[in-house]
């Protein structure tokens, strides 16, 4: 069933909107007080996304205080491994932590897809409470992190500034990468269809690391496995398409060959330019993006002005095609009075094409 506001849905699949759809990356997080006083109550980020009713709370919440056109579900693209049996923790001040890394061969012959609905059931749980919860109000987005991102936290162990691990493996044993990759992309495969199946109406991957690779080694280790998913999801359910949005971040360079990966929709960082983008896809997919998050410690008048530039940049509001957000996720010290400001100005300046 279609939500009552389903213009998100509608740009996605490059359809006639009457205002451009806006939503964040990273949009229930640190920035908004109601999140930190849920996380408080929970103890820890691990138990908030582990507790369905919890999730589902901080899910609506940037809903509830800002006219966002989608929700996206609470969880962590890092779910995946640790279902594996990695064991993630987050360190204070450190970030991610797997204790066991996936780093020799031993290693990666004890990998095995897991089973979604006994491993990540809380996820699933979350993704159907939330759409009730939602009441056909807006859509909900499902997510995971591409097979390449995942394995940069398992090989690594944790964060990485220069994927020094990964890297050495990728180029003396690709053999183990690929093996790795290869269980990765099974994985989020199942992983996604169980949350379309329990409720999502549209999926992002986020590649966040595929940036960081050259491009012969994008399209071989990150690239053709986002494919691989891409070709096993769901297209429709319950007799609806359910979109797919790719987001490689720093991943502009490639915008033609993402653009050919089966996604409906390609997100983009602030570093590319819309209007260009669009010229080099010819309209083959919608795109998404890209304010510099940034932008939001800024002004009121100039997050008006950066919002209308990123709108203009991309060109004619109406025919779809364009879904409003930042180019990566909101920074946790965001004034939320500035978010406000940015949906009302997307809405705004959007609306006014159609008066």
């Amino acid at each position: 069933m279609r939500p009552d506001n389903d213009t998100f849905l509608k740009a996605l699949l490059r359809q006639k909107c009457d205002f451009t759809p806006v939503w964040l990356m990273r949009q229930a997080g640190r920035y908004l007080p109601e999140y930190n006083a849920t996380r408080a109550q929970a103890g820890s980020f691990m138990k908030l996304a582990q507790s369905p009713e919890l999730a589902c709370e901080v899910t609506l919440q940037p809903v509830e205080r800002f006219n966002l056109d989608a929700a996206i579900l609470f969880s962590d693209i890092l779910t995946v491994p640790d279902a594996m049996g990695l064991g993630l923790s987050f360190v204070a001040g450190e970030g991610p932590k797997f204790a066991k890394p996936v780093r020799h061969e031993e290693d990666v012959k004890l990998l095995t897809v897991p089973d979604i609905q006994k491993t990540l059931r809380y996820v699933t749980d979350a993704v159907s409470t939330i759409r009730k919860a939602l009441n056909n109000r807006v859509p909900l987005i499902g997510f995971s992190g591409s097979p390449f991102t995942l394995a940069c936290y398992m090989v690594e162990g944790g964060s990485s500034k220069d994927y020094r691990t990964i890297k050495t493996m990728m180029y003396t044993r690709p053999d183990l990468l690929h093996q790795i990759l290869d269980i990765n992309a099974r994985s989020v495969t199942a992983y996604l269809n169980a949350q379309i199946e329990s409720g999502a109406q549209a999926v992002q991957i986020f590649d966040t690391w595929g940036g960081t690779l050259s491009e012969p080694a994008f399209k071989e280790f990150s690239l053709a496995y986002i494919q691989k998913i891409i070709a096993g999801l769901h297209k429709t359910y319950d007799n609806e398409t359910v979109p797919v949005i790719v987001f490689t971040k720093g991943g502009g360079q490639w915008l033609q060959a993402i653009a050919s990966c089966g996604a409906d929709a390609v997100g983009l960082d602030w570093t590319t330019n819309l209007s260009e983008a669009r010229a080099k896809i010819q309209d083959k997919v919608a795109l998404q993006g890209n304010l510099d998050p940034m932008v939001l410690f800024g002004s009121e008048e100039k997050i008006r002005q950066e919002v209308r530039r990123v709108i203009d940049d991309f060109g004619v509001v109406g025919n779809g095609g364009h879904v409003f957000n930042l180019g990566h996720g909101i920074n946790q010290f965001t004034p939320p009075e500035a978010v406000a400001v940015l949906v009302d100005e997307v809405h705004r300046y959007s609306t006014s094409f159609h008066r």
